[in-house]
Parts: structure tokens; C-alpha cells; sequence
């Protein structure tokens, strides 16, 4: 009997869904599962008439991280080059996720831990259930947090809330991690399908050029000075101002009615 898809794909009024599908472990990545979401977004990079990414997953969990079976010390042989298995899988997507010029929704159910919890903190928006709980589990088996994560977490976080949960592993629910500014919202577990699905929903019908741009610009901020920043502020938004849809939404306001974008 042949495995279901790792990761289903569909496309609806400009949003590509990507739902990770191995709910039997914990949508826990394995090889098939990497380059399955891997090609998701990279379509969604290529394609012009997806203008807008949502990540979920099939299951009672959102990502457990990486699958251990494989990595079975008892199985004998020499140790594993795990930083090969950083190199071919996880950056190349953590570098895909972060390039796409489209935004990019995560709707976190469940456990989301290890590198699954840092595979949705790389994603632009992000909501979670509020039985949903994020833990950076590396620690539990001597290893060091990737997927991004000792990236992201100090510079969302700060050093010290970084340094905790990434040393003790320990588990930080839905509603803590809306309060530390670690995810965008907590919302309820009946209510987390729609909400991500309207808010995906709401950015393809935007002026996805626009926000493309402006994902651009805030992920440079953290490596820029002001002046850098604001000579790619200048570069951006000219690049902004000749779009069809920059026209088009100064056509609606002077017309008082609501724009129609393309994502042109």
C-alpha cells in the first residue's frame, strides 16, 4: 500500500494551501516530506496567479520536527551528519520561505515542535490554536535549535526568553506566545481553519507586489542601519509606485470605492 502525499496541495481565488499530511507522526518531516514542501513553495514562487501561501496540517499536531525513526542510535553505524541534513533540507526552505515576494500564512494546531515550530515562526503571519504549544525540543535530545531558529527566536524574543526555551525545552502555550509577540494570534480550535483560510484569503486580494516589497523591507531592517534602510525604503517604494495595482488604489480613493488588485 503506497504512502498518502506528505505535504496536499490546492489552489483557491489566489491562495495556495500547503497541509502537511502525516498525521500518523506528527506531520514529522522525512525525505519525501522536505522536497514535497520544498516544490509547494517553490511554486508558489513561480507562479503569478498564487498571491498568497497557507501552511497548515492535517492532524492533532501541527509538526513534531524531525522523524527520529530513521535515526536510531541502537540501529549501529556511525553517527549521523546531521549538518548535512540541515544543508540539503531544512535551509534551502527556511531561504525559500523568507525570498517569496508573497505572503505567507501559518496556522499552527497542535504541537509545533523542534523544527516544526521554527518552520512556522519563519512564515510571515502567524495564527494558533489555543491548545497549540510551541517547543524548542532540541534540547531534550543534545542538539542545538536550527530550522532558524537560534535566527529568529533572540530577535523576536530578546536573548534572555530565547536563551530559556531554547535551554529547557520547555513548553510555551498559544496564548503566552501571542503575548510575547512570538506568534500574531491566538484564536480558538474551532476557529483557527477559517480565521487562516480569510486572512490568506484577504492578502491575495491585496496588492501582493506591495506587500511583497514590504516583507522585503522589514526582513532587512534587523541587518540594516537607518540610512541603509531608508536608501531601500526610497528603492522599494519606487519600484512600488509603478505598479498597476499602486495606481488602482489611488483611483479607488479618489473614486471612494473599493480597489480591485491584480497583483501587478
Amino acid at each position: 500500500m503506497s504512502e498518502p502525499d506528505p505535504v496536499l496541495v490546492s489552489v483557491t481565488d489566489g491562495v495556495l494551501t500547503l497541509t502537511l499530511n502525516r498525521p500518523d507522526k506528527l506531520n514529522a518531516f522525512n525525505e519525501p516530506m522536505h522536497f514535497a514542501l520544498r516544490a509547494g513553495f517553490q511554486r508558489a514562487a513561480d507562479e503569478a496567479t498564487i498571491r498568497a501561501v497557507l501552511l497548515k496540517a492535517n492532524g492533532r499536531g501541527f509538526c513534531a520536527g524531525q522523524d527520529l525513526g530513521d535515526r536510531d542510535p541502537r540501529a549501529g553505524g556511525p553517527p549521523p551528519d546531521l549538518g548535512s541534513t540541515l544543508e540539503r533540507f531544512y535551509n534551502p526552505t527556511l531561504r525559500l520561505i523568507r525570498a517569496i515576494k508573497k505572503p505567507i500564512v501559518c496556522a499552527v494546531n497542535g504541537v509545533a515542535a523542534g523544527a516544526g515550530a521554527n518552520l512556522a515562526l519563519a512564515c510571515d503571519i502567524v495564527l494558533a490554536a489555543r491548545s497549540a504549544r510551541f517547543i524548542q525540543a532540541f534540547s531534550r535530545i543534545g542538539l542545538v535549535p536550527d530550522a532558524g531558529g537560534s535566527w529568529s527566536l533572540p530577535r523576536i524574543l530578546g536573548e534572555p526568553r530565547a536563551k530559556a526555551l531554547a535551554l529547557l525545552g520547555e513548553q510555551l502555550d498559544a496564548e503566552t506566545a501571542a503575548a510575547w509577540g512570538l506568534i500574531w494570534r491566538c484564536v480558538d480550535d474551532t476557529e483557527l481553519v477559517d480565521e487562516s483560510e480569510a486572512l490568506a484569503a484577504r492578502l491575495a486580494a491585496g496588492p501582493t507586489r506591495g506587500l511583497g516589497l514590504t516583507k522585503q523591507a522589514i526582513q532587512a531592517a534587523a541587518g540594516n542601519d537607518l540610512d541603509a534602510q531608508l536608501d531601500l525604503e526610497r528603492d522599494l517604494q519606487r519600484e512600488a509606485g509603478r505598479t498597476a495595482d499602486y495606481a488602482e488604489g489611488v483611483t479607488a480613493f479618489l473614486e471612494k470605492r473599493k480597489p480591485s488588485f491584480q497583483g501587478r
